[in-house]
């Protein structure tokens, strides 16, 4: 159920889902990565680097994105701190299931089903000490909404151009998200051209990537098939209390200021057509306390684009607040 799989200098086959030395390169993400089933036939892809009684580090990616990500975080931090960091269901180098009713395996592309696995995965290493918790994109409600039965494990926040509310009033609705929310135009553009995850690697950042690391970002979403999630991740995202994850993102909002007593670390990326300041003005208000770092020049990704200062001033940030 659990398989290290070798990424070090090797590159990926998103249909085989195993490691292929003729695929596209990944920079610097030399990591050994893990699998384990959650479900019945439905393997997530992890990383688990660093020492086993290391402080424990736990980095969600959103979407499109994948574990990729978090790896200067990963490699900045991995001497001395557990950090671990799953490729969500369908994404990265996870299983990529189907959602149709009679789909085998089948997965429900839900917030819910998210959170619980994250669950089982956690449960699985026997993490249920204290954790920092990392967010990005939808990660954010991934994390806060596991946040929501577990406040005592959470002692460290990492918050980096995220969400653990609904949509600010004040905020207007992205015409790429609501394009993508719509299941016949939406679907077409995001699985038949890739159009979020390629989209994503250029609008997302403000200085422009390399062109192997953007390679890297959207190698998982190679096919129709395999960008289920990317989709589906923007139809499940709730703009009222008739969409499904509506109650869960709600009161992981109520709940917010809650955490505003533990420390926490927020890095912004100023640029976001989504995550903006309406967003981060938000968690500045729940989380007064918090150190704070926006970039006017850093878009969405904001671990691309600044990652040469986050990464050391994470680093200084988790040092000077130890869990223990």
């Amino acid at each position: 159920m659990n398989a290290p799989v070798s990424h070090r200098g090797r590159g990926y086959n998103a249909r085989l889902h195993e490691p292929d030395c003729l695929a596209v390169p990944f920079p610097d993400y030399d990591f050994t990565g893990h699998r384990l089933e959650v479900r019945p036939g439905i393997r997530l892809h992890y990383l688990d680097e660093g020492p086993r009684d290391g402080e424990v580090v736990v980095a969600l990616h959103g979407n499109p994105s994948w574990s990729y990500y978090w790896r200067h975080l990963v490699l900045g931090l991995r001497d001395r701190y557990r950090v671990i960091v799953p490729d969500h269901v369908g994404m990265g180098l996870s299983d990529k299931p189907d959602d149709d009713a009679n789909a085998l395996p089948r997965y429900d592309y839900t917030l819910q089903s998210r959170v619980d696995d994250l669950g089982t995965l956690l449960d699985h290493l026997g993490i249920d000490g204290p954790i920092t918790l990392a967010v990005h994109d939808w990660g954010g409600m991934i994390g806060f909404g596991w946040a929501l039965s577990h406040m005592a494990q959470v002692r460290r926040l990492v918050i980096t151009n995220t969400a653990a509310f609904p949509m600010p009033a004040a905020k207007p609705m992205p015409w790429q998200i609501a394009l993508g929310r719509d299941y016949f135009l939406g679907e077409l553009v995001i699985r038949a051209f890739n159009a979020f995850s390629a989209g994503a690697s250029y609008q997302g950042v403000e200085r422009k990537m390399p062109a192997a690391v953007r390679r890297a970002y959207v190698a998982p979403y190679d096919s129709w098939k395999n960008r289920i999630a990317t989709i589906r991740f923007m139809q499940d995202i709730p703009l009222s209390p008739k969409d499904a994850a509506w109650p869960l993102v709600e009161a992981a909002g109520r709940a917010l200021p809650s955490f505003a007593d533990r420390p926490a670390f927020i890095g912004w990326g100023l640029k976001d057509f989504v995550f903006d300041h309406h967003f981060l003005e938000r968690f500045r208000a729940d989380l007064p306390r918090a150190q704070v770092h926006a970039f006017e020049d850093a878009g969405h990704y904001v671990l691309e684009d600044r990652h040469e200062v986050l990464v050391p001033e994470i680093r200084a940030f988790l040092d000077a607040n130890p869990l223990r």
